[in-house]
């Protein structure tokens, strides 16, 4: 394992191979259905021409669609060679940056998308800090979308792939506290929540009426094992909405389920709006 010293380094080397485009994109059913449900969720509580602030937005894979659909989007991110990428595109700003400590005025904006930061961010102070920050900047009713990776899918996935009997006490402490520093050139990971964890860290910023949804929907990890066809994608989709209503229809919310989904995904609003 890393040491949390290396951990910073190794999420610019990770980020450095431009592979995370493709993952969301073109590469599996897992990655689109997951783009595509932030899109569907993020576009849907917007108001037209909202100001966006895309904290960790990687390459520009989310800031691209919010500009062309007329929103006003600044792009940061803490690696030079993804912002690179995504300041050719031309229709939004681009710029390197820390979501522990952003370039904004207070009350500058309508929205910010943390697609990364908190489960690459390690510590609970570091959390907090860039969560301190997205409501700092946010205007009364702006809205924060943070997205966590889900303790107990990373779990389940590490006992597939090894099998029940080569879970050792390491993974176990990992399903207790969620921390989990790859090594190498892997995926550099950091801290993975639980949607209770993940919904209370946004409350405990300020931030109220916040909502934590399941991506992708139970059992999707294994849809990381299909080519990424329009059709395939379209019936995830309908499947993770149909679960959500039905939840909602039962007086239950979809936090009850959010867990065996890859990715989480908090919404919350700033008071007095």
């Amino acid at each position: 394992m890393s040491t949390h010293t290396d951990h910073d380094a190794n999420v610019q080397s990770y980020y450095s191979l431009g592979r995370e485009e493709s993952r969301l994109t073109t590469r599996s059913v897992g990655g689109r259905l997951e783009f595509e449900r932030v899109r569907r969720i993020v576009s849907g509580r917007l108001t037209p021409g909202s100001r966006v602030l895309d904290v960790g937005g990687g390459t520009g894979v989310h800031s691209r669609w919010l500009a062309e659909a007329g929103h006003d989007v600044v792009l940061l991110d803490p690696v030079a060679t993804q912002v690179e990428v995504a300041s050719r595109h031309g229709g939004f700003a681009a710029q390197i940056g820390d979501a522990r400590e952003l370039p904004f005025a207070d009350d500058s904006a309508d929205a910010v998308l943390l697609f990364g930061p908190l489960y690459h961010l390690v510590s609970a102070e570091d959390r907090r800090t860039a969560l301190d920050e997205a409501h700092r900047v946010l205007r009364p009713g702006g809205l924060v979308f943070a997205q966590g990776i889900s303790r107990l899918t990373a779990f389940v996935d590490t006992v597939i792939a090894g099998g029940h009997d080569a879970v050792a006490t390491e993974d176990l402490e990992i399903l207790r506290t969620g921390i989990w520093i790859g090594d190498g050139d892997g995926f550099p990971g950091g801290h993975f929540h639980t949607a209770v964890e993940l919904r209370e860290d946004v409350e405990r910023s300020g931030f109220e009426s916040v909502e934590v949804l399941g991506l992708e929907g139970p059992n999707a990890g294994a849809l990381e094992a299909f080519a990424a066809k329009d059709e395939l994608v379209d019936l995830g989709l309908d499947l993770v909405e149909s679960l959500d209503r039905r939840m909602r229809e039962a007086g239950r919310g979809p936090e009850l389920i959010a867990d065996y989904s890859p990715h989480l995904l908090a919404v919350g609003v700033t008071p007095g709006g």
